[in-house]
C-alpha cells in the first residue's frame, strides 16, 4: 500500500495548483484552514469536533457552498427559514451537502470521533490565509457567524 504524501497546509492563493483533497481534509485538524484561494473561489479545511460539535447555524448571503464530507458522521439541517428547515438528515463519507446562497444551513458531528470535510465557496468568504484552531477562534477572528449576531 502507497504512504499517503504530508500535504503542506497552507493557502497557496490564486496560483495553479493540484492535491488529493481527501486527504489534505484527513491531515487537517483545525476547525478551519484556507487551503487556495482565488478571485471567484475558494477551498477551505474543516474539522469538527466529536459529539455534537457544529459548523453552526449560519446564512451566507451572497455565498453558495459546496461540503464534502471525508471522515466522520454529520447532521445537516438546511432551509430558507431558520425555524422551518427543509433538510434534516444524516451525511456520510462521500456525501455532498450544497448549500444555496441566502439559506440557513448547520453541520453537526453525530458520531463520535472529529468529522473532516472540505468546503468550496462561491465567491470567495474568508480571508486569504485563514488557520482557526478551533470555532471559538474562528469567531474571535471573523465575528459572529452570519446572520447570527451570536
Amino acid at each position: 500500500m502507497m504512504q499517503k504524501e504530508k500535504i503542506e497546509l497552507k493557502d497557496y492563493g490564486a496560483a495553479p495548483f493540484a492535491v488529493d483533497l481527501k486527504e489534505a481534509a484527513t491531515q487537517n485538524d483545525n476547525y478551519r484552514t484556507t487551503l487556495w484561494t482565488g478571485d471567484h473561489f475558494q477551498v477551505t479545511l474543516m474539522a469538527i469536533p466529536p459529539h455534537g460539535g457544529d459548523i453552526g447555524m449560519e446564512i451566507h448571503h451572497g455565498n453558495d457552498q459546496f461540503i464534502y464530507l471525508v471522515e466522520g458522521v454529520g447532521h445537516v439541517q438546511m432551509g430558507k427559514d431558520k425555524n422551518k428547515l427543509t433538510v434534516d438528515r444524516k451525511v456520510y463519507p462521500g456525501e455532498a451537502i450544497v448549500v444555496p446562497d441566502n439559506t440557513w444551513h448547520n453541520v453537526i458531528n453525530a458520531g463520535d470521533k472529529v468529522m473532516k470535510c472540505y468546503s468550496i465557496y462561491s465567491p470567495v468568504k474568508h480571508e486569504h490565509g485563514v488557520t482557526e484552531t478551533t470555532k471559538e477562534d474562528a469567531i474571535k477572528q471573523e465575528g459572529p457567524l452570519e446572520g447570527t449576531g451570536e
